[in-house]
């Protein structure tokens, strides 16, 4: 008797590289409003893929994946299955809260990532360090949330503060979309310092950026006290094993948004939702990363220190760092 087809197509195997990864279920319908497809997904990170693997390199990685496409269950997974092939690597870190290790994905190849999407993964979220230290992170992330009252426009005037302040720290900071409604700006690194105080340097850099633009900035810790029609300073990203959608990650959404590297001054004009799995991939064919200097200066973070003891002389306290 005829094996029974499958609903959502036979399986495909992929070469990636010197990997074939084998993709199953190929056809199943992950992102509903434009009919986007587990193969749709897997040929949006090849087409991408240089820019993927420079985002996610030796980071662990925490997969948010949704077994059956964004209308089902969402699960953060941080752990890699048994039964992984062996020439997955991955990273072991610790949670000493809960006294507990888990072996998260370590990308070292663009095979990892389509192996990621077998496994149903949509978005891919790095730590802020690397496997040679997991403990001393080498990327300082700015994000710019906005509040739900607060308009791109808003968000946009913030930016452009922003990238004041980098300018006269003498500092590359990299912009990217977040995928969502915000903007998030990386920064490299010396991995010469702790979480604690990377997050310290990322609010008292907050802290400027509010100065310079009340108004519009906010970096009131409790969400119910913020300003609604504010943009927030999010610097607990930077707290450990905090995470954001990489570059050129895809969000679960219905649109298949993409967190987009973008140059500063295409900011002023930029519509983060037509950034999608559907256009990205012909923006990269012509643009390529344009995070691809990324690594190229490593900054020192001791000015921004400076301003943070400065800040907690004046009695402007460290805020906790549990979730907001």
């Amino acid at each position: 008797m005829a094996g029974k087809k499958s609903e959502h197509g036979e399986p495909v195997e992929l070469t990636v590289g010197e990997r074939v990864v084998r993709l199953s279920s190929p056809d199943r319908v992950y992102f509903p409003e434009t009919g986007a497809t587990k193969r749709d997904l897997a040929d949006y990170y090849l087409a991408v893929g240089e820019g993927i693997v420079r985002a996610l390199y030796e980071r662990p990685c925490m997969l948010h994946r949704y077994p059956e496409g964004l209308a089902g269950e969402k699960v953060h997974q941080k752990r890699v299955p048994r039964g992984a092939p062996d020439w997955l690597e991955t990273v072991r870190v610790t949670f000493p809260r809960y006294d507990r290790t888990a072996d998260e994905l370590c990308v070292t190849e663009l095979a990892s990532v389509i192996w990621a999407v077998q496994m149903s993964t949509v978005e891919l979220h790095p730590w802020n360090s690397r496997r040679a230290d997991t403990e001393r992170p080498d990327e300082w992330r700015i994000d710019l949330d906005p509040m739900p009252e607060a308009g791109f426009d808003r968000v946009r005037r913030v930016a452009g503060v922003a990238q004041e302040v980098l300018d006269e720290l003498q500092i590359t900071g990299f912009p990217k979309t977040s995928g969502g409604n915000g903007l998030h700006v990386y920064v490299r690194i010396r991995p010469d310092w702790g979480f604690a105080d990377v997050r310290r340097a990322a609010l008292a850099f907050a802290r400027e950026v509010e100065r310079r633009a009340p108004q519009d900035t906010t970096t009131t810790w409790w969400r119910k006290d913020r300003d609604p029609a504010a943009v927030f300073v999010d610097y607990n990203q930077n707290t450990r094993d905090h995470t954001i959608a990489s570059a050129y990650s895809v969000r679960g959404n219905p649109r298949g948004t993409v967190s987009t590297p973008i140059r500063w001054d295409e900011i002023a004009d930029v519509e983060p939702q037509e950034l999608t799995m559907a256009t990205v991939p012909a923006r990269f064919a012509e643009l390529g990363d344009l995070h691809a200097g990324i690594d190229d200066v490593e900054h020192d973070l001791t000015p921004l220190l400076e301003w943070a003891d400065r800040d907690e002389r004046e009695g402007l306290d460290v805020p906790g760092d549990d979730d907001s």
